[in-house]
């Protein structure tokens, strides 16, 4: 087993291979994870578009929104606390939280069990340590482990997603256990029933047409939209051309997935193009933005002053 530098972007990465398991990350760009090779395949998807350096509170779309893997913390949609939250009221958190916009600490170990690279973030407007462990196994596995501290003397909320994008076209499968809940966040240019509308997966109804949401390509022509399931067993799975890659979320507290689609419409003019893809993000707790999470929704998760909260999603490809 080996760890190879590589430049595929001006900002340098790290890449970690095991055997026939490869993950490329670029520590300057937020811990970014921009190539994840298992069982014979690349799986992600990535932009050709360069990324700029992107600054505190940048607009991810505008600056960060190029593919692979992007740790979001602690809110993903951009948001005011409610002002009953204790020390943090009335504070503003940018788009897809503070992680992906600045640099990660960054160590390299290769052990006998697999390749370990650590990335380490410290909160900017929220007392909180961030790490994440990427584990690369030669067995088709790559294992993220986190740890959550809270450093303030305050229960600190929130809301994760590692949001992972993938290419979308005719052959992809969104996989959940079937009949797992799930609650729409957002539509677009498509009728799920509105923020908040629940559903059984895979079946969702649009102008009395019922809809397969685990085949999103052949739901419309051209469409966004973003899901949360959670009950899921923390187990999802996306297959393409006949391949599966699972993922796995372990002690993750209100842990479920979201799943995102992008599917606009073509262009002739190529500026206005875009790519087809959808995400499979591991999350805890919903929905994106960290304010209806503690509000309506109901749904962020919290640390307790001085406590570490610590979790795993596996990644693996399955025969």
């Amino acid at each position: 087993m080996t760890t190879v530098a590589a430049p595929p972007v001006d900002f340098g990465s790290a890449e970690l291979r095991a055997g026939a398991t490869r993950v490329v990350v670029v520590p300057a760009l937020g811990g970014k994870i921009i190539a994840m090779e298992l069982g014979g395949r690349e799986w992600l998807w990535r932009s050709r578009a360069r990324a700029a350096r992107p600054a505190d509170g940048a607009s991810y779309r505008d600056t960060g929104d190029t593919g692979g893997i992007d740790e979001c913390f602690p809110t993903v949609a951009p948001c005011v606390l409610p002002t009953g939250v204790a020390r943090y009221g009335g504070l503003a958190l940018p788009d897809h939280g503070e992680l992906w916009s600045q640099p990660s600490t960054f160590a390299l170990d290769t052990r006998d069990d697999g390749v370990y690279a650590s990335c380490a973030w410290h909160g900017r407007r929220m007392a909180y340590r961030f790490v994440r462990i990427i584990v690369a196994r030669a067995a088709a596995q790559v294992e993220l482990r986190y740890a959550l501290t809270n450093d303030g003397r305050v229960p600190l909320p929130f809301v994760w997603s590692s949001h992972a994008a993938f290419p979308l076209d005719k052959d992809t499968r969104v996989v959940l256990p079937e009949s797992t809940r799930v609650r729409v966040w957002a539509e677009q240019g498509i009728a799920l029933g509105g923020p908040g509308a629940e559903m059984r997966w895979p079946r969702a109804v649009a102008h009395g047409k019922m809809l397969d949401l685990s085949q999103p390509d052949a739901v419309a022509r051209a469409y966004s939209c973003t899901v949360y399931a959670d009950g899921t067993g923390e187990r999802a799975a996306i297959d393409q051309a006949g391949a599966r890659l699972e993922a796995v979320l372990g002690g993750a507290p209100h842990g479920g997935f979201t799943i995102t689609v992008d599917k606009p419409a073509w262009s002739p003019f190529r500026r206005a193009r875009g790519a087809h893809r959808v995400a499979l993000a591991p999350s805890i707790g919903a929905p994106a933005s960290l304010s209806e999470a503690i509000g309506p929704w109901h749904g962020a998760a919290f640390v307790e002053p001085g406590a570490t909260l610590e979790w795993t999603v596996t990644w693996r490809s399955v025969a």
